[in-house]
């Protein structure tokens, strides 16, 4: 039976379509008959992506029925938004016509579906995805659906040829921030296509590659608040996808340890560059590291400012599903409607 909702915020669930002629509907040439569906080739889970419980009865993928995702996870946990983040692995081609193309695909995609004719109650809140490889087209992919009222960010992998504090993005952020758009960065395609691999080297397996995502995600952190982009892009938001959470707070004691002594090299830094992170960047809890005993958790989210920068996220219909009702050792009520609710609802305006 379903529970009485709970106001919950689910910050990263994945959408798939039943097959990839979904997605080529809205491909003209030569990109149809080019594309292959999405994947990122040689670093794919060895056992299974995805929970097996979550293929739908009909046939398809997991998270390709809307009415046995609304049962099985919706209506389940009481989640009042599902924020919904397509994977068309777009950001590893070579050629970012190609790359731009298949976005422009997905986004047309979802609008179609998840977005219009399975959304009766707006449960469902979308991402624009881009293609980062050609920035000016990205910032015109966003115009084209930053006014659809149940886009509520924007949405690009982590990986990538270039930290993303570095200037060829600006286009991309400039696009955010004037239409009020997070901008979320998720993993899919570290090392894969055009992307550097994060770590000194490719990894023997697949187990390595998905230990090591958050490494990509410190390294964009550090890029975005040394590069000074919050400075330049005062009403940007940044969201981490699953990239991890407790590594946060020794990143930022470590970077604000560099930046008292070599705060000449980055003088448009205006304050202590963690001091940026309660303004401007959001984490969601998927994967959400669990020591033992539970009290050390509970130290890590307090060190990290978590009632104000953390998100409730699950990863449905992921391998590695993190359940609401189980994620989390038991939390002070404050923290936990900050995390399940109150800080999404703010970032997404809901």
């Amino acid at each position: 039976m379903s529970q009485t909702k709970q106001g919950i915020i689910d910050c990263d669930v994945h959408p798939y379509p039943k097959d990839k002629d979904e997605i080529k509907a809205f491909l003209s040439q030569p990109w149809k008959d080019r594309y292959s569906s999405g994947g990122r080739g040689f670093f794919g889970n060895p056992v299974h992506g995805e929970r097996l419980d979550s293929r739908p009865p009909g046939g398809g993928p997991g998270g390709s029925d809307p009415d046995f995702l609304r049962e099985q996870h919706i209506n389940k946990f009481g989640i009042d938004h599902c924020i919904l983040l397509p994977r068309a692995f777009c950001n590893l081609h070579p050629d970012p016509d190609f790359g731009t193309a298949i976005a422009a695909a997905y986004n047309e995609w979802l609008a179609a579906t998840w977005l219009s004719k399975y959304n009766s109650d707006g449960v469902f809140k979308g991402s624009i995805t881009i293609a980062h490889q050609d920035p000016a087209a990205a910032a015109a992919e966003i115009e084209r659906w930053a006014d659809h009222p149940h886009f509520v960010q924007v949405m690009t992998d982590s990986g990538a040829r270039a930290p993303f504090g570095q200037r060829q993005y600006y286009p991309i952020y400039e696009a955010c921030e004037r239409y009020g758009l997070p901008l979320a960065i998720h993993p899919g395609t570290d090392g894969m296509g055009i992307n550097i691999q994060p770590t000194p080297g490719y990894p023997t397996h697949y187990i390595e590659w998905h230990t090591c995502l958050s490494l990509g995600f410190q390294a964009h952190l550090v890029s975005l608040l040394t590069e000074g982009v919050f400075e330049r892009f005062p009403g940007l938001k940044i969201v981490l996808v699953e990239g991890g959470v407790a590594w946060l707070p020794a990143l930022m004691w470590r970077l604000d340890a560099e930046y008292k002594a070599l705060r000449f090299e980055v003088p448009w830094l205006k304050k202590r560059p963690s001091e940026y992170l309660r303004e401007h960047v959001r984490l969601t809890s998927q994967p959400l590291e669990r020591p033992e005993p539970d009290k050390f958790l509970l130290q890590t989210l307090e060190m990290m400012d978590a009632e104000h920068i953390l998100m409730f996220s699950s990863d449905y219909p992921h391998w590695d599903f993190d359940s609401p009702r189980f994620a989390f050792p038991k939390l002070p009520e404050a923290l936990h409607k900050s995390i399940f609710s109150d800080n999404a609802r703010a970032l997404y305006r809901l």
